[in-house]
């Protein structure tokens, strides 16, 4: 997507310095704003063309009936779909009687820039209308990491030549034409005129339209207000109805003047809110987007980035691409948590339609461990949604006639939204993927009082979950039957060895919880001997290993499946080219299963195991997944193929800016961003926290200088910065002054009064470089 000539490599910059209408619907992903609450797709601020247009609100949904050929007992019903809400971004423009349009007239300038640091989008156009009359147009779009509800676009036009009349239109758009879902599965289940008309106001210079959903009876308010700025006259006028607002500007421009508008926007949603007091609401957010002004805007703005940065910039010498797009990645990953505030953290963040704008596992798998070192309250945030959705996990695992809870696979507010069981409600991992979430953030923060308040009750919940699921065989062993692991090719099979480690970790964690907090326990009914039959139950359970090949089966008896044709099968992804019935019978994997395993839960294989896992199972894994190549770099990495880590983390970060999956126009992919992070701090910094220590063991590959990159550890902000020949750490803030971590599997005690410089050790490699499937040989290769 991004080429040369169109698109610069930058350190802080996503720069598009020519305007290619055949990648609209990529870019206006890439260049999505958000905080988290508000989502607004870099369209055109004129609205015409575009690719998809898209304005959300976290959460804010409508119901949807799922089809069924022919139905189950414990299927869901119902299924749920983001909706694009109310348009604040469209301000139209009228040059003399001409609409400036990029399909019309002359283009000669056009220029956007994604700046991560201010936290904003900037446009420049220079354009020549039909008749003749040239105008330069200025946007600069925000939405505020600083006030929640709060979005604001500062618009531009400067006659150049000759005395211009000019026009501006500034609107609120609800019920936007959307454009045909396209046949991709993943795409989104685009609905008609989900909003229905509540109620409209207007001043003279701005207007509010509240609107709700027909199904999910959900309403929401969007609000715009304007400050004007132009030499000589103008007028200023408003109207609105039931699906628009629009304010009208009209002035007259000589040669090197300019009209300035600042438009203020604001939205709120709500299930429980009356009319007035989310009308009010709004209100209120904008007054305050209004008293601090456009500058106090774009200040705060800049204030919350430095603060960011500084506890979560990656430095990467070396790999100019792999730096602007680890940057990218943690952007976005900020703007998809920031103000979330316990809400759900979808796969596609609020950039797009993409996955009907479901949250999966990968937000506690892939994207809070990130947040976890980095923003810790973002995280405790996340994890309290999750934790507010318990009752209906419950009321899920009794429809299954189960124990405990059953977290849903995707899910806006917290119901089941999968149709297809074999790679949904089998997918039981994404229940011990949410429990070691929060025992990472107990871990890393140091913060109890998130387990004492809810996170107790997940751990006990699930816990029992896995305890109705798995059986002891008549040898003591502890199985899990009809399963699915991470790989969604290999589906509804017995001891999936990721599902039987997190399960059994899941397990442990939840026994241990309840020693920390006995009354709690007691409250929820945790008996002695359940906490026993827990432990007993995690000891005993079985992790498949073919002793002939000497490697560990994905599931039992993965090893013994047919091997895959890959000469003859070269259409990827293959869900999109082969029936099931060919994929789930034989050896080739969708994306890390016993690679993630290996990752999550490193202490239970020895460095033989890995390396030879990693042998045995790159040759069959696709990568048609996102969440693939992160993985596969982290453990390349620790096995030491270091460069073949390198060209998996360059996939993993690029797989947007590159459009690597062909479907960045639905939205980015949110787990792939965090990967990036992931593939460079677990990857080449070697970060480990599944033994309660923070463990790191760096090593480069030859195409990078230098990586330096900053945790978030128990108070402290820990920097490690990493060459060839040493790593340095350094030590700020924290509750005491010194810090013992693990370096290299021996202790290393830290100190505030300076850094701390150790030797890199290099690293061997037991096995030659493992080939890949035809036609799957990751990016980094074929540059």
């Amino acid at each position: 997507m991004i080429h040369e000539g169109a698109f610069t490599v930058e350190p802080w910059t996503i720069r598009e310095t020519t305007l290619d209408l055949g990648i609209l619907a990529q870019t206006e992903s890439v260049f999505t704003l958000s905080n988290g609450h508000i989502g607004l797709r870099g369209n055109l601020d004129e609205g015409e063309p575009h690719g998809l247009p898209g304005t959300y609100l976290n959460s804010f949904f409508e119901i949807r009936p799922l089809p069924y050929a022919e139905a189950g007992f414990g299927y869901p019903e119902e299924g749920q779909t983001v909706v694009d809400v109310t348009n604040g971004k469209l301000i139209r423009l009228l040059v003399d009687d001409e609409p400036f349009d990029v399909r019309y007239g002359e283009l000669q300038h056009h220029e956007r820039v994604l700046d991560m640091r201010a936290g904003t989008l900037t446009r420049e156009v220079r354009w020549c209308s039909p008749a003749g009359k040239r105008v330069a147009i200025t946007s600069t779009r925000l939405v505020s990491l600083e006030q929640r509800g709060v979005a604001a676009i500062e618009y531009c036009v400067e006659a150049i030549d000759e005395f211009t009349r000019v026009t501006v239109q500034s609107e609120l758009v609800a019920n936007e034409d959307q454009p045909e879902t396209s046949n991709d599965p993943r795409a989104s289940a685009i609905l008609k005129t989900p909003l229905r008309a509540v109620s409209h106001e207007r001043e003279q210079d701005g207007a509010i339209l509240i609107h709700e959903t027909r199904y999910s009876e959900l309403m929401m308010a969007a609000a715009m207000d304007h400050d004007v700025d132009v030499p000589g006259r103008v007028e200023v006028a408003t109207d609105a109805r039931d699906d628009l607002a629009r304010t009208t500007v009209i002035c007259g421009l000589r040669p090197g003047q300019k009209l300035r508008i600042v438009k203020y926007l604001a939205y709120g949603w709500s299930s429980l809110r009356s009319r007035p007091a989310l009308r009010d609401q709004t209100a209120a957010a904008l007054a305050g987007a209004r008293y601090v002004g456009w500058q106090g805007l774009l200040d705060a703005q800049r204030a919350y980035l430095d603060d960011f940065w500084d506890r979560a910039d990656v430095e990467v010498e070396g790999d100019a691409d792999i730096q602007q797009a680890v940057r990218f990645g943690l952007f976005h990953v900020l703007q998809a948590s920031a103000r979330a505030e316990r809400r759900a953290i979808a796969g596609k963040g609020l950039t797009g339609t993409g996955y009907d704008g479901h949250a999966f596992w990968d937000t506690e798998g892939y994207v809070l461990p990130v947040l976890t070192y980095t923003v810790p309250r973002a995280a405790a945030d996340a994890l309290r949604w999750r934790a507010s959705t318990l009752d209906l996990a419950r009321d899920r695992a009794k429809e299954l006639d189960l124990d405990g809870a059953a977290f849903p696979w995707r899910t806006i507010r917290g119901q089941e939204c999968s149709a297809y069981w074999p790679a949904g409600t089998a997918a039981w991992h994404v229940n011990a993927d949410i429990a070691a979430a929060f025992e990472r953030y107990r871990l890393v923060t140091g913060d109890a009082d998130l387990e004492a308040d809810c996170g107790i009750e997940v751990l006990v919940e699930t816990a029992r979950l896995w305890r109705s699921l798995g059986h002891h065989d008549r040898h003591g062993v502890w199985h899990l039957d009809g399963v699915t692991g991470p790989d969604e090719y290999t589906a509804v099979v017995r001891d999936n060895v990721f599902t039987n480690l997190m399960a059994a970790h899941n397990l442990r964690v939840a026994a241990a919880a309840c020693v920390r907090h006995p009354d709690r326990a007691r409250e929820l009914g945790v008996t002695t001997e359940e906490m026993a039959a827990w432990r007993d139950a995690a000891e005993a359970a079985h992790l498949p290993y073919d002793d002939g090949l000497g490697v560990h089966e994905q599931c039992e008896g993965f090893t013994t499946l047919r091997e895959w044709d890959f000469d003859d099968n070269t259409q990827y992804p293959l869900l999109l080219h082969e029936p099931y019935v060919r994929l789930y019978p034989a050896q080739v994997i969708k994306q890390a299963d016993l690679v993630l395993a290996m990752h999550w839960q490193g202490h239970a294989f020895s460095k033989e195991q890995k390396a030879r896992n990693v042998d045995y199972y790159e040759p069959r894994m696709v990568r048609d997944s996102s969440l693939s190549a992160c993985t596969q770099a982290v453990l390349c990495a620790e096995v030491g193929h270091l460069e073949l880590a390198h060209d998996y983390t360059y996939e993993a970060a690029l797989i947007d800016l590159r459009d690597l999956h062909h479907n960045t126009r639905d939205g980015l992919h949110m787990a792939s961003l965090a990967g990036a992070w992931t593939a460079l701090v677990a990857g080449f910094g070697g970060l480990r926290d599944d033994e309660h220590v923070v463990a790191l063991d760096p090593a480069l590959p030859d195409g990078l200088a230098r990586l330096r990159f900053r945790l978030c550890w128990k108070g402290f902000r820990v920097t490690v910065d990493v060459t060839h020949d040493d790593i340095t750490y350094t030590l700020r803030d924290g509750p005491d002054g010194e810090l013992t971590i693990q370096h290299a599997g021996e202790e290393l005690h830290l100190t505030t009064h300076g850094p701390t410089t150790v030797p890199m050790v290099p690293r061997t490699p037991l096995l030659g470089t493992p080939r890949q499937p035809v036609g799957r040989i990751p990016l980094g290769r074929q540059r």
